[in-house]
């Protein structure tokens, strides 16, 4: 690595930081309803939806309220996209005249979109309409951003109200999600993204002379605005199919590096807005400190093995596959945030990353999707590695379990474990499906460990709603399309329904003051206890899977074996 390349990926490891409480401030007032400074502009328009929808901030919801209304929502927002897929053809906004998209694509795609995931079995240019694009996706990438926001506020206030009965009104928290945090947030970067010559217009395809005289056509569109939201909102679906790696969508080293770190911003100031409301900073502080631990780390192998010597193709730091304008660290650093970050953008082919680099990335998902993780996504996913580890640790020490006082009982633990599970066993299932049906062995590219990789991976990202490819397969079959789709369903709700139930659980409960046996939770002990919950479970379950490809396609690489 050159020293330019290593100020900047500790540049941005320290923005990462320096974000976190400023941002993670304002998200608290706005959840607690105290002025900020958009509040003189913002107040009357979120005051009129309310008028205007016939919701009532005020009258809170029971966590089986909450969680029914979620899924209605999340439900209807599947249908309308489903069906506007199937009438494209005959909508507006669509100069090419592209046709309505295949029923069993359209029913991926919408799945895809409603759980935060973005994951894209299609070339956006060459399949979705302008209106698709802007009024069907673009839209649920702030809907479903904002889901995943109100879910972790609930489960905080069920962490940090004592006897209480409810949790927050879930259309209130998806209102200020979006129109405090989500849209103010996208608008600067939207523009912010045109004065670098990212594409934001309504017009037909450009064909062009090239140099040597051929003709290419250039694809436009409403690009910008889509791309700032998939970035803040941790969704990650690219405008065009070569995502972040297409220069309309990523034009200028500026670009490169604020789109990764809006992948991060949210989800990292999230901690912040957590420990503020549940009254101790410190337990924010805690939690990001774990997940910051697991980011750097799992970076550093990532680079390690990328800038070593690849015996096959007799370099280090090959540039096979890589962004070739930004380099190898840019392209590694972007791999390992986005999965990380539970975002499906990319600016480089995650097939073409060295065995051990693909795996840490693989294991960035495999873990849950808690370094970082998508917007609150990943902070509600930790929570419930938290709840395991106090019931570790009480274990340990012979006393109930605690934590902020209330006492960790056994409907928390099966919920936790079945959050846990749910996951798990759609990305194990599936792919062993996949491995033993023609269906699945004939949409791969490569052989050998490296295709049980571009199949394992495939199934981890539609299951941790990350959305990224491994490159390699083609997923735009039926087969894969329902099988991942069916993925996205439990890799999101198969999560969300148990986290409401422990917060619905939580928040009933009286608080303890503490005493000389209770473990504290706002310590550097608990944050290396933290850690070690997640990577044992995570190792424990996927380890067999692991070995099958990543592993054993470095020790076959090591030989001087390619694949």
């Amino acid at each position: 690595m050159s020293a330019l390349e290593i100020v900047q990926v500790v540049l941005y490891l320290l923005l990462l930081i320096a974000i976190t409480p400023l941002l993670g401030g304002y998200m608290k007032r706005v959840f607690d309803g105290e002025r900020t400074f958009l509040t003189p502009v913002l107040r009357p328009v979120e005051n009129l939806i309310y008028r205007l929808s016939g919701i009532k901030p005020e009258v809170e919801q029971h966590w089986k309220e909450y969680t029914l209304a979620l899924l209605a929502f999340n439900i209807l927002g599947f249908l309308l996209l489903f069906v506007m897929q199937l009438l494209q053809g005959v909508l507006p906004l669509n100069p090419e005249g592209l046709p309505g998209v295949e029923p069993w694509l359209a029913f991926n795609t919408a799945t895809s979109f409603m759980t935060n995931t973005n994951w894209q079995s299609y070339a956006g240019e060459t399949t979705m309409s302008q209106l698709t694009q802007m009024v069907g996706l673009g839209v649920q990438n702030f809907l479903s951003a904002a889901t995943g926001i109100a879910v972790v506020i609930a489960l905080t206030r069920g962490l940090a109200r004592k006897s209480a009965k409810t949790l927050g009104n879930f259309w209130a928290d998806l209102v200020r999600s979006t129109l405090y945090i989500l849209l103010p947030l996208a608008l600067v970067f939207a523009l912010i993204l045109v004065s670098q010559g990212v594409v934001q217009n309504f017009d037909a395809n450009v064909t062009a002379t090239t140099l040597t005289g051929e003709t290419q056509v250039l694809p436009q569109g409403p690009a910008a605005s889509q791309i700032a939201i998939k970035q803040i909102g941790s969704n990650g679906g690219g405008f065009y199919n070569a995502n972040s790696a297409h220069p309309y969508e990523n034009p200028t080293p500026l670009t490169n590096f604020l789109e990764m770190f809006a992948l991060l911003a949210i989800a990292a100031a999230l901690t912040n807005t957590y420990g503020r409301m549940v009254g101790s900073t410190r337990q924010g502080w805690v939690i990001f400190a774990a997940m910051f631990a697991l980011f750097a780390v799992l970076l550093g192998v990532m680079l390690l093995s990328e800038y070593s010597a690849n015996p096959v193709l007799g370099v280090a730091g090959a540039m096979e596959g890589k962004e070739t304008r930004f380099g190898v660290a840019n392209s590694v650093l972007w791999a390992g945030a986005t999965t990380s970050a539970s975002n499906g953008s990319v600016n480089a082919m995650h097939s073409s990353l060295s065995p051990l680099a693909g795996g840490v990335a693989l294991l960035n998902m495999l873990l849950g999707e808690v370094i970082f993780g998508g917007v609150g996504a990943g902070l509600y996913g930790m929570l419930v590695f938290v709840i395991l580890t106090v019931f570790i640790a009480g274990l340990m020490v012979g006393r109930t379990p605690e934590y902020l006082g209330k006492k960790i009982e056994a409907r928390e633990v099966q919920m936790a474990t079945l959050a846990v599970l749910f996951p798990a066993a759609s990305i194990l299932l599936l792919t062993a499906l996949a491995t033993a049906v023609d269906a699945g062995l004939s949409s791969r590219l490569s052989a050998g460990p490296h295709g049980f990789s571009e199949i394992l991976y495939t199934y981890t990202s539609a299951t941790a709603n990350n959305g990224s490819a491994f490159a390699g397969l083609n997923a735009n079959t039926a087969f894969y399309n329902i099988t991942l789709g069916l993925a996205l369903w439990v890799g999101r709700f198969g999560v969300i329904i148990p986290v409401m139930a422990i917060a619905g659980s939580m928040v009933g409960k009286t608080v303890a003051p503490p005493s000389l046996g209770t473990f504290p939770t706002d310590r550097p002990l608990f944050v290396g206890m933290l850690i070690a919950v997640v990577v044992i479970v995570g190792a424990l379950t996927f380890f067999p899977a692991l070995s099958l490809g990543p592993v054993a396609e470095h020790f076959l690489l090591a030989a001087g074996q390619g694949f």
